[in-house]
C-alpha cells in the first residue's frame, strides 16, 4: 500500500511516493508555472503522479495534496490561493479526471501538522498544536489524531490569534497578531531595533549591518551573555509563550510542536519556552503540562503529511 503525497508551493510543486509508515521511497518536482494558469499546473501535477506510480496499481491508493490559502477539504476546491493567483479552482475534480483515485485537498499548514503527528515527532500523541515560525507564523491542530479544520475547512489561522489588542501591524491588515510578535520576521524587527538602540551590543559583530541581520542574530549572542539579545530573545519567548499557552488552555493538548527556521535554535529555544510556560499554564497544578517538540520532517513535512490525509481515510494493514 501506498500514496502519493503532493506539496504544491509558490515555486516548485514535490510529490513523494509514501508507504503506510510514512516512509518517502521516491520523489519527483516540478516548476510551479503559475504564469500559465491553474490548468496547466494541474496538468503538471498529474504528470508528475503519472511518473511516479501506475495508476492501475492495486497498492495505490489515492493522493494527498497540501495546497497554500483557503481550502475547502470537503470539495477538493481551493477558493483562494494568492500567491498562485487562483480563486475557486476544483482542484481535487479536475485531477481527478486525469487519475481516478481518492484525492484529498488540505491546507499546507494543516497537511505539515497531521505528517508530524501521525509520522514525526508528534507521533506518540493523539492531541497536537502546530505552529510555523517562518516569515509568518502557520498552523495546525490534531484531536483525536484528526485534523481539525474548523467550518469550510477554514480554521486554524493560528498566526492570526490577537496576543496585543491594537499592536504591531499583521500582514494581514489587523494589528496585535500572533505573527507580528512570533514569525521570523518580528524576531528580525525586533533586533534591529535592539541594535540600533544600543550600538554596543554584540550583535554588530555578529551582524555588521541592518542587512545582515537574520533569526540567528538575538539568539547566537544572547548565547554569549549579550544584554541587548537577551532583552530580544525574553520578548521573543514571551510572546510566543502566552500564544502557546493560549492554545494549552483551548485545545488541553498534549503536545505543541515547533516549525520552521527559528527552531534551529533547538534545546536553547525550548528550555526558555519550557521555562516560561511551566507556571503560567490555566490551572497548572490541576491541569496536563504539554510537551514542547521541534519538528522533525522538514521540508518533506509537506509531502508525507499530503500522504496521510489518504492514510487517515483507509484501513492501514
Amino acid at each position: 500500500m501506498y500514496c502519493i503525497g503532493i506539496d504544491i508551493g509558490g515555486m516548485s510543486i514535490k510529490a513523494g511516493v509514501v508507504d503506510k509508515d510514512g516512509k518517502i521511497v521516491k520523489k519527483g518536482k516540478v516548476v510551479t508555472d503559475v504564469a500559465a494558469g491553474e490548468h496547466k499546473i494541474i496538468n503538471d501535477i498529474g504528470r508528475l503522479v503519472l511518473s511516479l506510480a501506475d495508476p492501475n496499481d492495486r497498492d495505490f491508493v489515492g493522493i494527498g495534496i497540501g495546497c497554500p490559502g483557503a481550502i475547502n477539504s470537503s470539495t477538493g476546491v481551493v477558493d483562494r490561493a494568492f500567491n498562485l493567483n487562483w480563486h475557486k479552482v476544483a482542484l481535487a475534480e479536475e485531477l481527478a479526471r486525469m487519475i481516478n483515485k481518492p484525492i484529498k485537498v488540505s491546507n499546507d499548514a494543516n497537511v505539515a501538522a497531521l505528517g508530524e503527528t501521525m509520522f514525526g515527532v508528534g507521533r506518540m500523541y493523539t492531541d497536537t498544536v502546530f505552529l510555523t515560525l517562518g516569515t509568518g507564523v502557520g498552523g495546525g491542530i490534531v484531536l483525536g489524531g484528526k485534523l481539525y479544520e474548523g467550518n469550510e475547512s477554514k480554521g486554524a489561522e493560528l498566526g492570526h490569534m490577537v496576543l496585543v489588542v491594537e499592536g504591531e501591524p499583521c500582514s494581514c491588515g489587523r494589528n496585535g497578531c500572533m505573527e507580528a510578535y512570533c514569525s521570523a520576521s518580528a524576531l528580525i524587527r525586533e533586533t534591529k531595533k535592539a541594535m540600533l538602540a544600543d550600538k554596543n551590543s554584540a550583535m554588530w559583530k555578529f551582524s555588521p549591518t541592518l542587512d545582515d541581520v537574520d533569526g540567528r542574530t538575538a539568539f547566537e549572542c544572547s548565547k554569549a551573555g549579550d544584554r541587548s539579545a537577551n532583552a530580544v530573545v525574553d520578548y521573543f519567548v514571551k510572546y510566543l509563550g502566552e500564544g502557546m499557552l493560549n492554545f494549552a488552555n483551548i485545545f488541553r493538548p498534549q503536545a505543541i510542536i515547533l516549525g520552521g527556521g527559528v527552531c534551529a535554535q533547538g534545546d536553547y529555544l525550548i528550555y526558555k519556552l519550557k521555562d516560561y510556560c511551566k507556571d503560567r499554564n490555566y490551572g497548572f497544578a490541576d491541569t496536563p503540562r504539554f510537551d514542547i517538540l521541534v519538528a522533525q520532517l522538514g521540508n518533506d513535512a509537506g509531502i508525507i503529511g499530503a500522504a496521510g490525509l489518504i492514510y487517515s481515510m483507509v484501513q492501514v494493514n
